[in-house]
């Protein structure tokens, strides 16, 4: 697993003092690394990890361990890679043995392991991280037959989507693709859709309208043009040019009052989601479901739908996947007014609504609890990731939903070995 240091001459120095002899071995991350089963991780990941006609594979090990540090403190690919580098206890807790001076791989190799694991590889990691707590009672699954549920919005990392962006995004893109296929436009606009954007944003800012609409014409008179110019001199079109011409073609065509519009070139999933907030009317995301335990605040389930579909659709599904991971099955859960509808609610999960009358004291105290995950989402937005997400597609969409899951839950596991001993720990490999 460790990656001996060599000199510059190639000869090997002077052993290197192992990293468990000098690091303390009451720090939280040391425990965490000690009570996460790798082998069951190894296990799950190894096949897909084969060196097989080419350079050897990636530990597991360290692949997993810088996901789970990514989400734990809200690292992207690059700086988690980077500062693995500076941070001991980051590389004991990745498996190493001896401190290792370079990096230990491309930030690139992060993506491409998700694109191999999957959608299942990545919910696996939420699953081994609540295996964890439950091993270490952190978690008890008595506390989990009660449940909190509810949705939110995951923005999408794209900039507010006004219609003059629109049309000057997609000509740019469009002149880009066209002059990597070596078309010849008759004119690219790059600098008249530039001077277009900046008056149009300046007269909207100065609340002048009609000066302002007049630029948004400018620049979807601009995209109209190169959509037709690319499609009379291009009649074999490459799958990317083509694509990106259809989403330009869609953009060009939109009026405010259709549905299915497109927000966005890069990330044309991005849905408008109208959540009836006072400080931010729209946002543009897809919407994300989250399951808490009722007292201890643990994330037992999430996952982004896409859609836009209603609260309560979501629930059946979100208790699902709460008994795939834990393997315990929720016997009550406590929503919001937007899961209301006996047709939307399991048949053997006990669904109160906030906002009801209820006959016992212990459903209204059971109710008042629920507004618990409010903090757990904030916290999964601004520390984990869940606020802005990066990565591409919908696919994208529900791994970093997971991974802000899993964020928040070890942050959990780290406060709990602050004080809690080890009961149960792995064998490292």
């Amino acid at each position: 697993m460790s990656r001996g240091f060599r000199s510059k001459t190639g000869a090997s120095s002077n052993p290197q003092p192992l990293l468990k002899d000098q690091l303390n071995l009451e720090h939280p991350l040391v425990k965490l690394s000690q009570a996460i089963d790798w082998r069951d991780l190894e296990g799950e990941f190894g096949h897909t990890v084969s060196s097989e006609g080419g350079r050897p594979a990636l530990p597991t090990r360290l692949l997993v361990g810088l996901h789970y540090l990514k989400a734990l403190y809200g690292e992207s690919d690059e700086s988690v890679v980077s500062k693995w580098v500076e941070n001991p206890y980051w590389q004991y807790f990745c498996g190493e043995e001896t401190f290792q001076h370079e990096c230990p791989c491309h930030p690139t190799s992060l993506p491409k392991w998700r694109q191999r694991v999957g959608i299942e590889g990545v919910e696996k990691l939420l699953a081994q991280v609540v295996r964890t707590a439950m091993r270490q009672q952190a978690l008890k699954p008595s506390e989990i037959a009660r449940v909190n549920v509810d949705t939110t919005v995951q923005e999408k990392a794209i900039a507010f989507p006004t219609d003059a962006r629109l049309y000057d995004k997609a000509r740019r893109a469009l002149v880009r693709v066209a002059r990597q296929h070596q078309v010849k436009l008759r004119q690219s606009y790059v600098r008249l859709g530039k001077h277009a954007l900046f008056w149009q944003s300046r007269y909207a800012a100065a609340r002048q309208g009609q000066r302002a609409k007049q630029q948004t014409r400018k620049l979807r008179t601009y995209l109209g043009r190169v959509i037709r110019d690319i499609e009379r001199k291009v009649t074999d079109r490459p799958s990317e040019l083509q694509s990106l011409l259809e989403i330009a073609k869609q953009i060009y065509q939109q009026q405010p009052k259709d549905t299915g519009k497109l927000y966005s070139v890069h990330a044309p999933e991005t849905e408008c989601i109208v959540k009836g907030k006072v400080h931010k009317r729209y946002e543009f995301g897809c919407k994300v479901v989250l399951v808490t335990t009722q007292l201890s605040n643990w994330i037992v389930a999430v996952d982004a739908v896409h859609g836009n579909p209603y609260d309560g659709t979501t629930l059946r599904g979100a208790l699902i996947q709460t008994h795939r991971l834990t393997a315990v099955k929720p016997k009550q859960a406590a929503v919001d007014k937007g899961f209301r509808g006996a047709n939307y609610h399991p048949e053997d999960v006990q669904v109160v609504v906030a906002g009801t009358r209820q006959p016992t004291t212990t459903l209204k105290r059971f109710l008042r609890r629920r507004n618990a995950i409010e903090p757990v989402i904030g916290h999964a937005k601004q520390d984990h990731g869940l606020g802005r997400n990066y990565l591409r597609g919908q696919l994208g969409d529900r791994m970093n939903a997971f991974l802000a899951g899993c964020g928040f839950n070890l942050r959990k596991l780290f406060r709990f070995f602050l004080t809690a001993p080890l009961i149960q720990a792995s064998t490292i490999a």
